[in-house]
Order: C-alpha cells, then sequence, then structure tokens
C-alpha cells in the first residue's frame, strides 16, 4: 500500500477513534489517538490530539507532546513549552518524562546544565525501575559529577541496572570488579559481569 494511502487510512481511523468517544475523547483516547497519528505520519494531527491530551491533564499525552516539541516536530508559540510539558509530566511520576527531563539538564539541552538537577530526577525514575535513569545515576554517583561522590550508592544502581539488561552497566561491573574499586577487587565477580556483558552482545548481533 503507498505510505500516502497509508496514511491517510491512518489518519481516518484517528479522528474516527476520537469522534467516537465520549466528549470528543478522554484525555487518554486523545493520547492514543495521537500516537496513532504520530506514527503514521500526520505530525499535524498528533500535536493537536496529544496537546488536547496534555491540558485535560493525561501525563503520558503531556510527556509525548513535549518530546514532540523538543524534538521539532510540533510548533509552538512558547519558547519553554517543551521544557514546561515535561515539567508536569515529570511530576506527574511519569518516569520516562523523567529520565528525559533528568537529561535535559545533565546535557544542558536548552537549559543550563545542572549535574545536581539531573541527579534528582534520575533518581526519582531509577527508583521506579527505570534503568537508563539508574545507569546514568550511577554515573554521576561514581564519578561526583556535580554531586557528591557515592560510590556504593552508584554501585547498587548498576546492579539494578544491569539486572534489567543494561550491558554498559554489566561492562562497568565488570571493571568495577576487576580494578577493586570501592569494593574488593572480585575476580570471579568481574568474569561473570563481562561474560553477561559479552553473551548480550552477541545476542544483539544475531
Amino acid at each position: 500500500m503507498p505510505a500516502l494511502l497509508r496514511r491517510t487510512l491512518l489518519t481516518a481511523l484517528v479522528v474516527g477513534l476520537v469522534s467516537n468517544a465520549h466528549g470528543f475523547g478522554s484525555a487518554m483516547t486523545m493520547t492514543e489517538a495521537g500516537l496513532q497519528a504520530r506514527e503514521a505520519g500526520d505530525l499535524a494531527t498528533a500535536a493537536a490530539l496529544l496537546e488536547r491530551a496534555a491540558r485535560g491533564g493525561n501525563r503520558l499525552g503531556q510527556f509525548h507532546y513535549a518530546m514532540m516539541i523538543l524534538d521539532g516536530q510540533a510548533e509552538q508559540a512558547e519558547p519553554r513549552a517543551g521544557w514546561r510539558w515535561l515539567r508536569r509530566a515529570s511530576a506527574a511520576g511519569l518516569p520516562e518524562a523523567q529520565f528525559e527531563f533528568a537529561r535535559l539538564y545533565d546535557e544542558g539541552q536548552g537549559v543550563r546544565q545542572s549535574h545536581a538537577v539531573a541527579a534528582e530526577w534520575y533518581r526519582r525514575a531509577a527508583s521506579q525501575g527505570h534503568a537508563d535513569a539508574q545507569f546514568r545515576l550511577a554515573m554521576l554517583q561514581l564519578h561526583g559529577t556535580g554531586i557528591a561522590a557515592d560510590p556504593h550508592a552508584a554501585i547498587r544502581w548498576l546492579h539494578a541496572a544491569a539486572s534489567a539488561g543494561r550491558r554498559d552497566a554489566k561492562q562497568a561491573l565488570a571493571q568495577i570488579y576487576s580494578a577493586g574499586f570501592v569494593i574488593e577487587a572480585d575476580p570471579h565477580a568481574a568474569a561473570l559481569w563481562k561474560a553477561r556483558a559479552s553473551d548480550e552482545a552477541a545476542v544483539r548481533r544475531e
């Protein structure tokens, strides 16, 4: 099916979903429809629906609308609109939003770089099981980047991230156990984590 026809049909489906919902759709319906429109490549419809969901208080809608703005896929007259919507979704407890909000400050994207602010939001996302946040928080704590170094806490977060499948966390643990950094050197544990990282790399190549 030609891409243009597929996009038209998907957009029609999205509009139908919204129109058939009570009161032109709940905030969740708006979010789901907006995500479908975005996947179909209809960015204008996606942005309009996700904005309505965001204004309706749906934190997932707030997050995806913010990311569209920050990625340049949705126009906004307000310069800090992307930051504002991402902040709302983060404050509402969405771990994906908390991670992205932290990353803005970690990397200084559109804001003044602050590893302390980044660490706080990484911590909130990490506490909800967000593996990427766990790894990034561990790196800040391990090296004391912008915050007080806390190697023992860093190792705990690395274990959590590694258990969730983060290969770079497994590699970091292998190096820590091999070098005896902070904790006593453990060649067996180092070899174990190195093997687990290698196994994951092999699976990815397949």
